[in-house]
């Protein structure tokens, strides 16, 4: 969290990702109408195609176990158009019936490593392109910092919901995943920072975040009890965030007015507004050891040395360095980084040559449009054939080798080229989309172990969901409050999450009405939703009310207080799943 913040003034502008999830996010369609052989009903007996409509996927646990490969092949409802896997069709069709306990457990391992694909892309591909890209645009920090910043952190979040809302049926994934992140940021991550290290927080910057995202559950909230998404209420959560933009901008132009006029009448090195600043310094412990390990004669390193360095994950230093567990999961990251390595460029302005690696970039050229043919709407432009004759991706290989062949012959190893900083909009592409596949399937997984189990889309993702895109956010607020930075990681908090469900609901929504012309419909998965909603709204209402009682000093009892909540409103949540807790019929 530390090197994001650090990273302010490397983000891109909105103008750019808008048209890129719009080209990206069609990775799932509408829902197929279409009639496909005989459908069965829970008593196995076939139906009509009249009856389509009213057949559900969670039926299928009901049917007899010879007939469960039919029904989930035959039935729309099962069906998944985007992503590469079917996973209902492995469960029920691949897998035998007494392996069903080993096929759910290699779908849980798969769910974590694809979580582990998503944060290693986003920390290391994507946020560094953005980074670049916002260099050399000269975004303002500000700017740089409200927008894309929070757009790389949050990245997971925004594009699982972009996915999420593609598809009706996986509408209540979004909504609770949405929630779900609000209430354990705003809960356990809040919490924990305070129960680390208490501290004394902004007060402003707390208020003003804290009214914006409430304005924003608001908005939810209504849309659910009116059960559509207008075009009209779709701008509006765009606009709202854009206006949230323009009050960060300027209430820190004020700060920092007023800051430079009280130094003005005040003694030279007098501290001065302290108590309200949104800056704080941040210095790295980390030792470099690059002059430690400089060779003391230089020589010139061979094309295949370049390309072999280039592709190598693994920092050989750090790990001799490094405790067991960080070993481990760099096992289980070192397959991930080199295949991002291989197809994602990565421009990093902060060294002399940009990151250039003549070899490994050339290859770039040929690789990166190769998977942006095959992962855009799941490679099916990619095996499209011109005429009839050539697929797209041998024309993309083609054209890319005579690039790369060029751009290798007329630069050189050492001096990167003047149009080195376009490889910046070539990774951001690639690693969007290497992104958006992820979340695909993501999704997918979550539906298909919500057929299995009979879990609303709601609850899978006010958990799974939820809990796997926040996670790392979690421990990185945790490892900054730690090293004696709780504001900015507090901070941090509520900056994030306004994006995610202002992004994440007006561009899914939006991109939807776009595709479909028509009016996004939200149903509510019962009173489950209702509840998530309530919850994390009193959350908010709390901290509105007890923060300023307690003079912004966060203390251990608060942070107690907020996990005791998120507690609760898990228990309540699950109890209402399982119908425990639910409305009298009248």
């Amino acid at each position: 969290m530390a090197s994001r913040q650090l990273n302010l003034q490397r983000v891109l502008s909105l103008f750019c990702v808008l048209l890129m999830v719009e080209t990206v996010s069609g990775a799932r369609g509408s829902l197929t109408e279409a009639h496909i052989g005989p459908q069965f009903s829970a008593s196995g007996v076939n139906q009509t195609p009249m009856d389509d409509v009213s057949i559900q996927c969670r039926e299928v646990c009901s049917l007899n176990v010879s007939d469960r490969c039919d029904f989930v092949r035959t039935t729309p409802d099962c069906h998944s158009e985007g992503g590469y896997l079917n996973y209902l069709e492995g469960i029920f069709c691949i897998f035998p019936p007494h392996l069903l306990p080993l096929a759910i457990t290699l779908y849980a391992f798969w769910l974590s490593y694809l979580f582990l694909i998503l944060g290693v892309t986003a920390a290391k591909f994507f946020c560094p392109n953005l980074s670049a890209i916002s260099t050399t645009l000269r975004l303002s920090h500000n700017v740089a910092g409200v927008t894309f910043l929070a757009f790389g952190n949050g990245a997971p979040d925004i594009f699982s919901a972009l996915v999420a809302f593609s598809d009706p049926r996986t509408a209540g994934l979004a909504f609770g995943a949405l929630f779900g992140a609000g209430v354990l940021v705003t809960t356990v991550v809040a919490g924990g920072i305070a129960i680390l290290r208490p501290f004394t927080a902004a007060s402003r910057p707390f208020l003003r975040d804290i009214i914006f995202y409430m304005v924003a559950v608001f908005l939810t909230f209504t849309a659910l009890y009116l059960g559509r998404v207008t075009l009209a209420w779709a701008l509006g959560y765009l606009g709202l965030y854009v206006f949230y933009v323009l009050t960060v901008v300027l209430c820190t132009w004020i700060y920092r007015w007023q800051r430079r006029r009280s130094l003005v009448y005040s003694m030279p090195g007098t501290p001065e507004m302290l108590s309200d600043s949104e800056e704080e310094p941040v210095s790295s412990n980390s030792y470099d050891y690059s002059e430690e390990y400089r060779p003391l004669l230089f020589y010139q390193e061979t094309t295949a040395q370049l390309l072999a360095q280039a592709l190598n994950p693994l920092d050989y230093r750090k790990w001799r360095n490094k405790p067991v567990s960080w070993r481990v999961l760099k096992v289980f990251k070192l397959p991930v980084e080199f295949l991002l390595l291989l197809t994602i460029p990565v421009v990093d302005p902060d060294k002399e040559d940009g990151n250039w690696k003549r070899p490994l970039n050339c290859l770039h050229l040929v690789i990166s449009p190769l998977v942006l043919a095959l992962t855009l709407q799941s490679g099916a432009y990619g095996v499209y054939e011109i005429g009839g004759l050539v697929p797209v991706w041998a024309v993309v290989v083609i054209v890319g080798t005579v690039v790369a062949a060029v751009t290798f012959f007329a630069t050189s190893n050492s001096e990167p080229p003047r149009f080195h900083w376009l490889f910046a909009f070539l990774g951001f592409l690639t690693s969007a989309l290497w992104i958006n596949a992820a979340a695909t399937e993501v999704v997918n997984i979550l539906r298909s172990l919500g057929v299995v189990f009979r879990l609303s889309n709601t609850v899978l993702g006010l958990t799974l969901l939820a809990w796997g895109n926040s996670i790392g956010d979690a421990f990185s607020d945790f490892t900054l409050a730690r090293q004696g930075y709780p504001r900015m990681a507090f901070s941090a908090c509520f900056g994030g999450i306004i994006l995610n469900i202002l992004v994440g609901v007006g561009l899914g929504c939006l991109l939807q009405i776009s595709r479909s012309h028509t009016d996004v419909k939200l149903e509510p998965d019962g009173l489950l939703v209702w509840v998530l909603a309530g919850a994390l709204g009193l959350s908010l209402v709390c901290s509105l009310v007890s923060v300023p009682l307690q003079c912004f000093q966060l203390n251990k009892v608060y942070g107690f207080c907020l996990l005791l909540f998120y507690s609760s409103f898990l228990v309540v949540a699950l109890l209402t799943e399982f119908g425990v807790i639910h409305l009298k019929s009248v």
